[in-house]
This record gives structure tokens, sequence and C-alpha cells, in this order.
């Protein structure tokens, strides 16, 4: 089977966490691959086809650049080959689009495999079925010097309807180990990365079997061990290691409290209305989001809470209790609002709803809330992306169906 001297990883905003990890993984692996990054599809052309992969990941709304830089590449006789959300939500478009192999689910394992010559019938390498062991691979790249917040959690044992984390990810959680972070941290150190932030679904629920009850004992463990390699600011709690409404207890934040660098918590509501949490399959209510910030506050922290604005399928009613509870969580909680325009994303429930899209009055209350200094977010940005989302969708199956 084919092999490869060179795989190009092409990068932009959107992918560096997906892509530090696998090209860790192949830096440990192989010593005769050599590993690029680009961010100028034209660079690539400097190499030669005959003995180089070119990776992509990308979300829906990259679509269309993406599309017109598989062509490109493809009229160059490069192999092209494509993972992450939008691909593992619709492996069979991106077939038919050109990409010669698509990677869905995990791809650590898969790309050493593709690398190694391993070309599956279906051209699908499946990170679903048969997903990865977190200890087993490196977050961080000490040979090219990326280093980047530590993944210590992958998976969601939920199904909200906006997101693509469970299809990517799985809803079985996996935790990489304590000692695992730790080693991982005293070689950030020694690079001078003092600064500790982490990827996780759910923050507070590290160490858990189900990735929601709090293990207070365990996440006390987990910080005095990295505030101990030289560590000198930690991040617990905050984007990108959010945390939802039922893993606050007062004995997890009393832990976490210890140890970090922030007053505030990241902390997802997404609606202040309980009809629109039951159509989100979000799996709490308005009561236990108002049950967490008593208990932040009890503590000494603030909360940004997540909302999501635009629903389709959201009444004026929605809208108003939202609002209201908007209002009530800032005076009382002294919360902070950072808000987001719903986007339809393939493989999700909701991914046939419409894009989202803000009213008037949408944009009179969170105007105003922002003028206060007490909310931000890119929801108006989001708000066009969401419509681009919608119609590269459509766009990728009509020229899927046209092939």
């Amino acid at each position: 089977m084919k092999k490869f001297r060179r795989i190009i990883f092409r990068t932009n905003k959107h992918n560096r966490y997906s892509i530090t990890p696998l090209v860790a993984a192949i830096l440990n692996r192989f010593e005769d691959i050599e590993v690029l990054e680009t961010k100028n599809v034209s660079e690539i052309t400097q190499y030669p086809a005959t003995d180089t992969a070119v990776a992509f990941s990308f979300m829906t709304f990259d679509i269309d650049s993406v599309v017109e830089e598989a062509r490109y590449l493809k009229e160059h006789g490069y192999t092209i080959i494509a993972g992450g959300p939008h691909t593992t939500a619709q492996p069979q478009e991106m077939l038919k689009l050109g990409f010669d192999f698509v990677f869905v689910g995990d791809g650590e394992e898969n790309i050493l495999r593709f690398l190694e010559g391993e070309r599956p019938e279906r051209r699908i390498f499946d990170g679903i079925t048969q997903r990865v062991n977190l200890n087993d691979f490196p977050p961080i790249c000490e040979k090219k010097k990326l280093f980047m917040p530590i993944e210590i959690t992958r998976g969601c044992p939920f199904d909200c309807g906006y997101c693509q984390t469970p299809r990517l990810a799985g809803k079985i959680v996996r935790h990489r180990s304590i000692d695992e972070i730790v080693e991982y941290e005293k070689i950030s150190v020694k690079h001078g990365k003092t600064i500790a932030r982490f990827i996780t679904p759910n923050a507070f629920g590290y160490g858990s079997k189900n990735g929601v009850t709090a293990k207070p004992e365990i996440v006390d463990e987990l910080l005095s061990k990295i505030k101990a390699t030289g560590v000198k600011e930690i991040y617990f709690g905050t984007f990108p290691s959010d945390v939802r409404p039922e893993s606050v207890t007062d004995e997890i934040v009393k832990v976490v409290k210890k140890y970090v660098n922030h007053d505030y918590v990241v902390l997802g509501a997404q609606s202040g209305s309980d009809r629109v949490l039951h159509i989100l399959r979000r799996g709490h209510n308005v009561e236990k989001v108002e049950e967490a910030l008593e208990i932040l506050t009890a503590n000494g922290f603030y909360a940004k809470v997540d909302f999501i604005f635009g629903f389709p399928f959201e009444t004026k009613e929605d809208v108003e209790l939202t609002f209201n509870f908007i209002e009530k969580i800032v005076k009382k909680y002294n919360a902070k609002i950072h808000a987001h325009t719903f986007m339809p994303l393939p493989g999700t429930p909701l991914e046939n709803i419409g894009p989202g899209i803000l009213k008037d009055y949408h944009y009179k209350f969170l105007g105003q809330l922002a003028a206060q200094g007490i909310l931000d977010g890119y929801w108006i940005k989001q708000e066009q992306l969401a419509k681009k989302a919608a119609q590269n969708i459509l766009k990728v199956q009509n020229i899927a169906k046209n092939l």
C-alpha cells in the first residue's frame, strides 16, 4: 500500500485544538514522516504530490472554501483526507466531493494506521465504534512546541439537539488519568508554559463515570498535583472547560476555589424557558441553573452564563422568559451573559430546522446588555455563520447528488 513521506495539515483558526493531538501522535510514532502545517493551500504545491498527503479538519461553515481547495489539490494529484465534525456527520458526501479517505470520530489511532499503509475498503476510517484511550496519545506536541489546553475528558453523555460533541466524541465519557495530565503539565512548564487550561465538555464532572457527578476528591488530587508541577495559574471551569449546572455542588466549588486563578465559572444554561430546554434535550431545567448560581455566588464566584438565541421554534413567550431570567440572574447573582446564535449543524437532531434568526427585540435586549458591559460573545457574527452553515449543508448535498 502507498505510504507517504510527509503529511500536511491545512490549518485555520477553528481547527487548532483538533490538529495538535494528531501531529503529536504522528511524531510520537514515526521518525521518517515529515509533518507540516499551512494556512495557505498554494504552499502545498511546492511539495511533490506523489509522496504527500494533505489533511483537512473543518466546520460546516468552512465547507465552501474546503470544496474549492480540495478540487484544486486533486487536480494537482494530491491524496487528500478529511476529518472533524462535519466529516463525521457526512462522510459519504465528503468522499463524493473528492476526498480519498475520511476519518470519523476519534482520529489519533486511525491517522497512524493510514500512514502505516492501511486502506479500508469503504475508504472510511472508523473512530466511532473504535474509540481511543486518551492515555495512549499525547495532548501536546513537544517536538514542534505545540502547547495548548490539555484535553482531560472526551465524550459527553448528553444529547443536546444543537451539539456535535456526542456525535464526534461519543457519549461514553473517557478521562485522561491524573498521572498523565501531570506529566504533560511538567513538560509544558519545562518550556515556560506555566498557565494550565483544559479541554473538557464538563470540568466539574472530571473523574466521574458518567461525566456529570462531581467527584471533589478526584478534582482536588488533580489540581493539587498540577499546582506542584510549577504551574503558576490554573483555569478550571472556564473556556474551554465549561461547566454543566448539574455538576455544581458546594463541595466541588470549594475544592476548585482553592486552586484556580479566576473568580468566575462558565456555566451552560442555553435558555430561560423550560419548554425550550426540553426541546433541546438539555437534561436540566431553569431551576437547576439557578441552584448552580446560588452555590457559585455563596463561594465567591460569579458566572458567565451561556445562552443561545434565535431558535426557529422559539416563541415570543419563550424569549420573554429567557430575557426575564437573564435580568434576574444579572441582578441577583451578578452574572455575566455570553450570547450565541443558533447554528444548525449536520448530524445533530436540529440540523434541518433552519438557521437561527434574531429579531428586533433580540437586538434591542442584547444590545442593552452589551452597553452595560455584562454581555459578550459572537452572536452577531454567528447569525451570519448560521445562514452560511445551513446553505453549505444544502450545497454539499446538491453537489454530491450531481456527482
